[in-house]
């Protein structure tokens, strides 16, 4: 395979809503640049980029697929990104391996909320964007009124780079040869607009534009480049992958006038750890040693492992010696790969910008950074922030002794998905599975069953409610046994305090003289801690709790660590029961989006749900996006009473906010039912 330079990479992330046409326009592409003879079809199940048997069988992407093209001495970079809400993860994480994202607007259905959403998390990053108008040849489409839009949705600064022309079979250029008629629109005002926008970055480019009335392209590069990572022109194009209009244009603005790795704004890394971090940034030459960063761990069944990394500074070849984040044993890189969708293309090395992968390093892990100096430890980019992961599912195996294998497989799948999540309630003994949502959800139980063949049973997982105290105690306890040979005996004096909501647990040790020995303050925070994993009154979790341990009493002969473990959690058991106790309920933040005929409705049901409105916002005509609060256990079953009460126009998303006190009949529910299986327990 060819090498290039740096300065002759781009690379970008296909973003936007579902069913935008990412995944066809990055067909498109590939067939354009001659990187593939045949356009895939994602409806005949052989497009490039939606390789995995599940994405066929569902006709959708549900991860980002890696692909690379090279025209006119160039090479393209693009990662393919799902665009149902609950896949968000997957977009997300590819932000942090290119310099601008290409967020993909659907002509028909306009702007939609991971369109938008994606718009905001790439201006936090200080990535350069790129709006593309796809379908535009689609039947009954108001792009005038769309480009409008994006305009009061996104800013002024979103000026289209090109036109629809010949009712959106083909498209005008406005930047670099501004002649011919649109659809809609002047070409000549377009490009006048362009020009005044990309000026204004550049006092003495204005002063000759002023002057001469008229500035080349050429001279307008640099200035464009700067307007694009300052976030002062978002250039917007139309497209239709399905007829070609625009393609071709497409592919010139990447290598004409994106920004190369050297030309956009470098991610920040984060270097050191507590008070002595220090941020700085890569340097794009290949000279330099190398700083990589994970961005997607995929569990290939043919090569294993494999760790799909960009690299923003130094050169990695076969046989590099690797080190993995504050590891201080390194890798050497025995095959080096360039990513094809589902294939595997061998490389002989790796510079700044280019995305590869290695395959069969076990310490590799999302997020993490590969560098190839020991003055690099501690080392981070800076965390990405992902929307929690709140619908769960109880997991347990069919077949008895499938226990720890259900656990392998669980671990296979949150390794390639930051956004899963695991948890063990050693309450109740269940393993839960948390996703971003139903689909998402239903997608990794179908590829357990069909990818790894284990068969599992699910049921609700318990509500993750949590206990707490309202009001300072004291609590008492001593813990004397004589069994004829050596006794046990330990004495506890402790008080506890409630704290901020969120701040944790606090244990203090306050006693003097010696009345707990050292050696044994740890068997007492041991028997806290019993407490604090169990609860105390409904058999949740306790949280936000100060435990200050400030007498005692001990024997020279029959102390021992486990008669302080009991005196600990005893004590502690007795200051609960003085200290008002309640259970709190965990409250998420929902964003649904609806057509705006129906606000109404989605105000209601979320108020009987024990909900509130928070906010509404116009997303586009017709359209608004109802923020609000709502006690997650009410929210069972939301995504079909949403999909009745829209029409199926409805979407939403839920992250956790914070947590509440619990109703009183609730909390009464919940203890009695507690009491009730410690009673069945003990008989």
């Amino acid at each position: 395979m060819a090498q290039f330079a740096t300065e002759n990479i781009r690379t970008l992330a296909l973003v936007g809503h579902g069913a935008s046409g990412k995944t066809t326009l990055a067909e498109a592409l590939l067939l354009k640049s001659g990187s593939v003879q045949v356009a895939g079809s994602v409806e005949r199940g052989s497009a490039v980029s939606d390789f995995d048997p599940l994405e066929r069988a569902w006709q959708h992407s549900l991860r980002s697929s890696v692909l690379h093209l090279e025209t006119q001495g160039t090479r393209v970079h693009m990662i393919d990104t799902p665009g149902f809400p609950d896949f968000i993860g997957q977009s997300i994480g590819a932000l942090d391996a290119v310099e601008t994202a290409a967020v993909v607007i659907n002509a028909s259905s306009g702007i939609e909320m991971i369109a938008s959403r994606m718009m905001d998390w790439a201006a936090q990053r200080k990535l350069c964007r790129l709006v593309v108008v796809n379908k535009i040849d689609a039947e009954n489409v108001d792009l005038p009124s769309l480009l409008s839009a994006i305009q009061a949705t996104f800013g002024k600064e979103c000026l289209p780079i090109n036109l629809p022309s010949d009712n959106g079979r083909r498209v005008v250029d406005c930047f670099f040869n501004p002649a011919g008629e649109s659809d809609f629109s002047s070409v000549a005002e377009a490009h006048r607009a362009l020009v005044d926008q990309v000026v204004e970055v550049d006092e003495a480019l204005m002063s000759l534009y002023l002057e001469q009335g008229e500035i080349s392209p050429d001279q307008l590069h640099v200035p464009f480049e700067k307007a694009l990572r300052e976030g002062h022109l978002v250039p917007v194009c139309f497209v239709s992958a399905r007829n070609g209009a625009g393609v071709a244009e497409l592919l010139d603005i990447f290598v004409k006038l994106l920004p190369n790795p050297a030309e956009g704004n470098p991610p920040l890394f984060i270097k050191g750890e507590g008070e002595n971090v220090v941020e700085f940034r890569s340097e794009p030459s290949p000279k330099k040693h190398v700083l990589a960063h994970v961005f997607k761990v995929v569990m290939d069944p043919f090569v294993g492992k494999l760790g799909v990394f960009r690299v923003h500074q130094g050169t990695v070849t076969r046989d590099t010696q690797l080190f993995v984040g504050d590891s201080r044993k390194p890798f050497k890189v025995g095959h080096l790969f360039m990513l094809q969708g589902g294939k595997n293309v061998e490389i002989d090395s790796a510079v700044p910008g280019d995305i590869a992968a290695v395959a069969k390093v076990d310490e590799i892990e999302f997020d993490c950074v590969l560098h190839d100096s020991h003055d690099e430890d501690h080392i981070h980019m800076r965390p990405l922030e992902f929307p929690t992961p709140m619908q769960g599912v109880a997991l347990a195996p069919k077949k008895r002794g499938d226990e720890q294998r259900i656990w392998e497989v669980l671990h296979r799948l949150t390794a390639e998905d930051p956004t899963l999540v695991v948890e063990h309630d050693p309450n109740s003994n269940e393993t839960v599975l948390r996703a971003l949502g139903e689909l998402h959800l239903r997608s990794v139980l179908e590829r357990m069953a069909t990818q790894f063949k284990l068969e599992i049973e699910t049921r609700p997982p318990r509500i993750p409610y949590r206990e707490t105290i309202t009001a300072p105690a004291d609590g008492f306890h001593r813990h004397k046994k004589q069994t004829g040979g050596a006794g046990q005996f330990g004495e506890v004096s402790l008080r506890i305090e409630p704290r901020a909501r969120g701040a944790g647990f606090e244990f203090v040790d306050s006693t003097k003289g010696g009345v707990i020995p050292h050696q044994f303050m740890p068997a007492v925070r041991k028997g806290v801690e019993q407490v604090l994993a169990t609860g105390a009154i409904a058999g949740f979790p306790m949280h936000d709790v100060r435990v200050v341990i400030y007498d005692g009493k001990h024997h020279p002969v029959d102390s021992k660590e486990v008669a302080f473990v009991s005196a600990g959690r005893k004590a502690f058991l007795d200051a609960i029961e003085k200290a008002k106790p309640i259970v709190l309920e965990p409250i998420v933040s929902v964003e649904v989006i609806c057509p705006d005929a129906k606000t109404g409705d989605i105000a209601g049901d979320l108020s009987s749900r024990r909900g509130q409105v928070t906010g509404t916002k116009g997303m586009q005509t017709g359209v608004l996006a109802i923020t609000g609060l709502a006690p997650l256990v009410e929210l069972d079953g939301y995504s079909a009473r949403l999909k009745s009460v829209t029409g199926g126009q409805g979407s939403w998303t839920m992250q956790l906010s914070h947590y509440e006190p619990a109703p009183a009949n609730l909390q009464q529910q919940l203890s009695a039912e507690y009491r009730k299986s410690r009673k069945h327990e003990e008989e």
